[in-house]
């Protein structure tokens, strides 16, 4: 069993202030695999004060050396990327090879995006010929981020943070901190000076309140629930420091009837990837009256061919969900579909065929589902899709936009002029037409209960950075 008992700060690992030790728990087989130690009120401001600390002499590091010790990072992260793999797929149950490819993947491309929007980014700029604006950075940032894409979090947030010349606090997922533990490792390897990064495991109500009440914390960059979102705002205004929060979805895939031919097979998996466990899944099937049927019965053969089993295990099958208390929370959710008279077509409660260890979930789907269930209102970030049928344009559009959320919201159809109206008409923050994929550095966030903030390229920088109007600048 793996111990990862310190934390890392001022550029040193220490111990704790005082012994609080957490099981981590690998999600396939139920079993203990690492112990940390949850953090207190010391050990958060050690981390704080080492940032505050580093803080200035950063910001005036000239970009080159900011830019250098980024593009060292992703050196030393490529080179412990089977580290990182074994890691993620450990502690929250990606399978080995989807852990190889996208959750380590998406660490090192978004890496690689903020090195290439650096390079572009205008950190002053001409306003008139006597006035310049200037982006500088905010200050000292808390990032807490979630078990469901570590590594996807952590680079958004750390990376560019550091980059324009912010100080910073991690407080990895307790439920998932291996990896968090690995990054800063990297971080060390790759020559961070000694307070610019610092990491402290622990608990939301713990480290997480304790970083979000801090008055010596700029910043809070927050990536979870909705629920937590609201009580770290909250937590945060007594000190009015920005808060920018990637929460939750329930994105909603509008099929029309000339929808291409792979359109729900391709839906069904995109909702199923990563166990369900994408606040961008699109967990709503909403399918055109004509093809409705057909649907289905395309669903259910694709939720049928999708396996499920033990994270260390090489393939194309999906694995546990993170935890117990996740596991409980979609088997609830599951019955409460199946009780609110949703038309159950594929899986259902309890664990697949065969299974009696580790938090798996049997690939689900309901039919005839209408938009006031409790399974088309809640996230569910479990491997289950509501599918509903609409008559026209107008109601797929009222269907979509019927939620709290606003993350992600997807369309099939051939028709160009229709997937732009639609798009312009969904209250979200992406949509994405037809399997497209959004590009490297695309601003990723949402509406409404979704969140407030974006990540990613030129938008994840600007997120760190103050805006400074500089009046009576001589002319150059």
């Amino acid at each position: 069993m793996r111990d990862i008992r310190t934390f890392y700060i001022n550029g040193e690992w220490v111990s704790p202030a005082a012994a609080n030790d957490l099981e981590v728990i690998n999600p396939s087989t139920e079993e203990p695999c690492a112990v940390i130690s949850l953090g207190d009120q010391a050990d958060t401001d050690a981390a704080v004060a080492a940032a505050r600390a580093a803080f200035e002499p950063w910001m005036l590091t000239p970009l080159a050396t900011r830019r250098d010790l980024i593009a060292s990072i992703l050196e030393v992260y490529k080179a412990r990327a089977e580290d990182m793999a074994e890691a993620i797929s450990l502690e929250m149950g990606a399978p080995i090879d989807m852990a190889r490819t996208q959750q380590v993947g998406a660490g090192s491309w978004h890496i690689d995006g903020f090195l290439k929007a650096l390079d572009t980014f205008q950190f002053e700029r001409d306003f008139t010929a006597t006035e310049k604006t200037l982006y500088e950075p905010i200050g000292v940032v808390g990032m807490i981020t979630p078990w469901n894409w570590p590594m996807n979090q952590i680079a958004l947030k750390a990376i560019p943070a550091i980059a324009v010349g912010c100080t910073t606090i991690l407080k990895p997922s307790e439920i998932a901190p291996l990896s968090g533990h690995l990054f800063a490792e990297i971080v060390h390897e790759a020559g961070a000076p000694a307070g610019v990064f610092n990491l402290v495991n622990g608990d939301g109500p713990g480290v997480g309140s304790q970083l979000s009440a801090h008055p010596d914390v700029d910043m809070i960059s927050f990536t979870g629930s909705t629920r937590a979102g609201k009580l770290i705002s909250k937590s945060a205004a007594d000190t009015l420091k920005r808060v920018s929060l990637e929460l939750g979805g329930k994105g909603a895939n509008i099929v029309f009837d000339d929808a291409d031919g792979d359109a729900i097979k391709r839906g069904v998996i995109r909702c199923m990837n990563n166990t369900g466990q994408s606040c961008n899944a699109p967990t709503r099937m909403l399918v055109q009256e004509d093809r409705y049927a057909q649907a289905v019965d395309e669903a259910v053969a694709m939720a049928n061919k999708i396996a499920t089993g033990p994270a260390a295990e090489g393939g194309k099958h999906i694995g546990p969900v993170v935890s117990e208390t996740q596991w409980n929370k979609i088997q609830g959710l599951i019955q409460a579909g199946i009780d609110e008279g949703a038309r159950l077509v594929a899986g259902g409660p309890g664990r697949p065929e065969g299974t009696n260890r580790g938090y798996f979930v049997r690939p689900t789907i309901f039919a005839d589902v209408t938009n006031d269930m409790t399974i088309a209102r809640e996230e569910i970030f479990g491997p289950v899709l509501a599918m509903m049928p609409f008559k026209d344009e107008e109601q797929a559009i009222a269907i979509a936009n019927d939620t709290p959320y606003g993350l992600t919201n997807y369309i099939q159809s051939q028709d160009t002029d229709r997937i732009r109206r639609v798009a312009r008409r969904l209250r979200s923050g992406m949509v994405a037409a037809n399997g497209g994929t959004f590009a490297q550095g695309s601003p990723f966030g949402g509406y409404k209960a979704s969140g407030n903030g974006r990540e990613g390229g030129v938008w994840g920088l600007e997120e760190f950075c103050e805006v400074k109007a500089v009046a009576g600048w001589a002319a150059e």
